[in-house]
């Protein structure tokens, strides 16, 4: 059975810095499309940053370009959301996601597993 748990998440202050963690068990890694996705209150779901399958491609959020960074390690079956220069609007329950599709779909819609969230709260 495959499980995406996220860890990483906390309170940080305005231009801080936080890296969220995302380990899948129970999944041959390399198989997925990997990706994050953010939620904040009184929001709908919204894309952050993926990998393509292949680990060729990566794709971001223009608002998170240039501060966000992800990364995976396939032989942690690991993947990573390094979060610089943190901004209040960046406050949100990051989700991990795992797709089988070559890509992840930017509305969430090919997503094949769930994390179950890490809170992440950038005060001003």
């Amino acid at each position: 059975q495959v499980q995406l748990v996220e860890s990483g998440g906390g309170l940080v202050q305005a231009g801080g810095s936080l890296r969220l963690s995302c380990a899948c068990s129970g999944c041959t890694f390399s198989r997925y499309a990997m990706g994050w996705f953010r939620q904040a209150p009184g929001k709908e779901r919204e894309f952050v940053a993926a990998f393509s399958r292949s680990g060729v491609s990566i794709d971001y959020e223009d608002s998170v370009k240039g501060r966000f960074t992800i990364s995976r390690d396939n032989a942690k079956n690991t993947v990573y959301l390094q979060m610089n220069d943190l901004k209040p609007e960046d406050t949100a329950v990051y989700y991990c996601a795992a797709a089988t599709s070559a890509v992840v779909n930017r509305r969430g819609e090919r997503v094949d597993y769930w994390g179950q969230g890490t809170q992440v709260t950038v005060s001003s």
